[in-house]
């Protein structure tokens, strides 16, 4: 039987597409985060070395809460001088509000903005609006994954930063718990979440 060309490209297409290698600079648990994912939720990928990947499209997930913690309120020497833009993976929002617990694979992703420019001592300007603090450029983020498994050792959360600058790093490191992970314990209201800040989050 004659085979068209058609089919004996489409056949082609197959075979290359089930030959296709991932991107060496991420490990297969990318790949079953990926094939793993329920409909409607986006999980962590990690590399091969257990860096995570800067989570995609954030900025149209759930947003919850911006905290602010500015340098001039601080003594000049705040841990976050910047607005922290809070933002939870939408799937897992759900399942939160469903259920009142975060569920494994949760991504909460911190967003730091920094204020403009101070006018008066106490770091705020004088805008239209009024004086106050307002938001000015973009300074990087933090994220928090929860994985009851590989993050034992921290109470079942991951944090991870992807610099304190722009443009965002593509990866980020796992913190040391005394970073992050131990503040968390000791004042985040519910299982290492600052629900205290976020009205959404706060059940």
């Amino acid at each position: 039987m004659r085979v068209t060309p058609f089919i004996a490209l489409s056949t082609v297409a197959i075979v290359l597409a089930g030959c296709s290698k991932p991107d060496s600079t991420t490990s297969s648990s990318v790949i079953e985060a990926a094939s793993a994912a329920p409909a409607g939720r986006y999980l962590p990928e990690f590399t091969a070395s257990g860096d995570l990947v800067l989570p995609k499209n954030f900025e149209k997930w759930v947003y919850v809460g911006s905290p602010l913690t500015p340098n001039a309120l601080n003594n000049g020497k705040a841990n976050f001088p910047e607005f922290h833009n809070v933002y939870i993976e939408p799937g897992s929002y759900d399942i939160y509000k469903k259920t009142g617990t975060f569920p494994e694979g949760t991504i909460l992703f911190k967003e730091l903005q920094l204020t403009l420019p101070q006018q008066h001592p106490d770091g705020s300007r004088d805008e239209a609006s009024g004086r106050g603090f307002f938001p000015g450029a973009l300074n990087g983020a933090d994220v928090s994954v929860k994985d009851s498994k590989r993050f034992a050792a921290t109470h079942g959360w991951g944090y991870f930063n992807f610099n304190h600058s722009e443009p965002k790093a593509a990866t980020g490191k796992l913190k040391a718990a005394a970073d992050c992970a131990d503040c968390h314990t000791a004042n985040a209201k519910k299982d290492m979440v600052w629900t205290q800040f976020y009205p959404r989050l706060d059940l």
